[in-house]
């Protein structure tokens, strides 16, 4: 009998995302009989975790990563009696590193130097590594493991995250491939790293009908009405939800019936409540939070809709393709990706006339509805054969 590959996952936590989503999904299908995985996270939580698959080992998370978003004096208490000057000084180092950052995301780039210099590296050593996030997961498999072969993936428009390709240099040149995960996310990444151009490969995410079906048979709240839009996302810039209030406003003019559902966390969300009772849609335009199974609500919904600024490729986009819904997204850099504008789905500009217009269209066009429900159903959605080029690459 073969010996089994050692394979390494680095994720922040598994909380309601895409990437989150992206990694349950493939190792819910990984090959246990061949790979012996291992999960890394940084902190263990998020709704995902129990959809953890069995064989999956998950490992401790390194215990001086948590001193990085707490209260200084809370670290100076747990610390300074165990005379841990490092962890100390090192909060102090990398708080002064993240401001020298244009934006957050710089700033986690800018703040690992410091974090990293609390961690001790792994000891088991891997067939192969995978960071399957930008930023910290990437530069801990660079930083801190041993593999044969080391991994990162990048879930986004490379160009739109606003990253510092400096830093991503050092660590991308230390990588044996980087992983992103649609045609116009590997042009970004080509575009910005030329010189890595062989390393850069792309694999969809993986979605299963076969499950997403089993899980869309729950019930969804008798209150919700027959006729809604859904929406699947954050709450956060990004996926600019305030342009979907403001196309709801102009809906409510001649669909006075419809509502709009919200699935989804983040920090923009006492801003769009106050947008929303401002406007008085407290029982039409629902903010319900992270649902870990979004499926009934996406078989029920009328229209999808995605009113995202950029995306890599959405998987919320690909899951209702895969349940065959009508939907409407904004015409962000790799849209074209998922979507071809009048054949299986609407292209909107990012703003609110253009939204509302667009889903107009659609909700006075039963045949629009159907061709476009038809097509899809055409499509081969389903990307689990996605995960033999993972494979190839962990060789």
């Amino acid at each position: 009998m073969h010996k089994k590959k050692d394979i390494l996952f680095v994720m922040n936590n598994l909380n309601v995302g895409g990437a989150e989503k992206a990694l349950i999904s493939l190792l819910q299908i990984f090959d246990y009989e061949k790979y012996a995985v291992d999960l890394l996270l940084f902190k263990k939580e998020g709704l995902f975790l129990n959809q953890l698959p069995s064989e999956v080992t998950l490992l401790e998370a390194p215990k001086n990563l948590r001193y990085f978003d707490m209260p200084f004096l809370q670290i100076l208490k747990e610390n300074v009696l165990q005379g841990n000057w490092n962890v100390i000084y090192r909060r102090i180092q990398f708080k002064r590193q993240c401001k020298k950052a244009k934006n957050s995301a710089e700033a986690e780039q800018f703040g690992w130097k410091a974090l990293s210099k609390t961690l001790n590296p792994l000891s088991k050593q891997y067939d192969a590594a995978i960071g399957f996030l930008e930023k910290n997961p990437n530069y801990f498999v660079v930083d801190h493991t041993l593999a044969a072969k080391k991994i990162g993936w990048i879930h986004n428009d490379y160009i739109s995250l606003s990253l510092n390709k400096d830093i991503d240099h050092h660590f991308f040149k230390q990588l044996n491939h980087i992983v992103t995960v649609s045609a116009e996310c590997v042009k970004s990444l080509e575009n910005t790293f030329p010189q890595f151009k062989e390393k850069i490969k792309l694999i969809h995410n993986i979605s299963s009908q076969e499950k997403l079906c089993v899980l869309s048979d729950e019930d969804i709240p008798l209150w919700v009405n027959q006729k809604f839009i859904l929406t699947i996302g954050r709450l956060t810039e990004q996926k600019a939800i305030e342009k979907a209030i403001d196309a709801f406003e102009i809906l409510q003019k001649t669909e006075s019936e419809l509502q709009w559902i919200v699935l989804g966390e983040g920090s923009l969300r006492p801003f769009l409540e106050n947008k929303i009772k401002e406007k008085g849609f407290e029982n039409k335009f629902h903010l319900l939070g992270n649902k870990p199974n979004p499926y009934p609500y996406l078989k029920r919904c009328t229209v999808y809709v995605q009113t995202s600024i950029f995306e890599g490729k959405s998987i919320a986009i690909d899951e209702a393709k895969l349940f065959a819904k009508p939907m409407v997204i904004t015409n962000y850099p790799s849209a074209k990706d998922q979507i071809m504008d009048g054949v299986n789905g609407l292209l909107a500009d990012l703003n609110a006339v253009s939204i509302a217009k667009k889903i107009k269209m659609l909700l006075d066009d039963k045949n629009m509805q159907n061709a476009f429900s038809q097509k899809l159903r055409s499509e081969e959605t389903s990307y689990e054969k996605e995960i033999e080029k993972l494979y190839q690459l962990m060789e």
